[in-house]
């Protein structure tokens, strides 16, 4: 969670009435969150952003004049300091694929715990991945099918393009940590890891985190057996 007195700024989207006031009351159990506006549609949903600026959008997959696939692709263009999430009732391989290609650092369901959705804009915000348990399990099977070998071989060759360093932020990346705790486990500053996640996604030609994270999945750079309060698990030696 960001470590930080001021609220996290959200917008929430979604053409159903009741669900936006079930979210909004979710989101208001958290002094930490602060829902500034909120939006029945997708072109809304980017109108608000321009004119709020949220650190978080939530967005609904099926809105009217313009869907949350869309809108998400279009406010991570036009207002990057905006982390998107989606949160729907929708989890098919497409919608999926598309939201994380969009840009999108969050996929949540909205038949999920409540506490994920609350976990999922405090890691957004601060610049971390998020994915319901669910879609995790299918993006990571996904990763494991038939191409795996393929795949596998075309992230490490992207990934060697990197210097250790980088390798090490990214191998953190790619297991959810934030800017913060990369920082603290590599003992440098969280300024300086911003850096190395800017140069990251340029030098691997990939537009968020997420996709970040999958490339380091794929080319092997993440220990799934370590332990995750482990200081050197996912390569994290200074």
């Amino acid at each position: 969670m960001r470590r930080t007195a001021v609220p996290i700024r959200v917008l929430l989207a979604d053409d159903e009435a009741m669900i936006r006031a079930g979210v909004r009351a979710i989101l208001a159990a958290d002094p930490a969150i602060d829902v500034v506006a909120e939006a029945d549609d997708g072109r809304a949903a980017v109108d608000l952003t321009h004119r709020h600026h949220p650190d978080v959008a939530l967005l609904d997959i099926r809105m009217p004049r313009m869907d949350g696939l869309a809108a998400a692709a279009e406010i991570r263009r036009t207002a990057p300091d905006t982390a998107v999430i989606i949160l729907t009732t929708f989890s098919e391989d497409d919608y999926i694929g598309r939201a994380l290609a969009g840009g999108a650092s969050g996929f949540l369901l909205k038949s999920g715990d409540p506490r994920e959705l609350l976990t999922g804009v405090h890691a957004v915000a601060d610049g971390a991945a998020y994915l319901s348990p669910p879609i995790a399990h299918r993006v990571i099977t996904r990763l494991h099918g038939d191409t795996r070998l393929t795949r596998g071989a075309r992230a490490r060759r992207r990934a060697d393009t990197l210097t250790a360093r980088e390798r090490q932020v990214l191998a953190l990346i790619g297991a959810g940590h934030p800017n913060a705790e990369i920082a603290r486990r590599l003992h440098i500053v969280e300024g300086t890891v911003k850096a190395y996640v800017s140069a990251i996604l340029t030098r691997l030609d990939v537009r968020n985190r997420v996709q970040a994270a999958i490339l380091a999945h794929e080319a092997g750079l993440v220990d799934v057996t370590a332990d995750p309060t482990d200081d050197t698990a996912g390569g994290a030696r200074p």
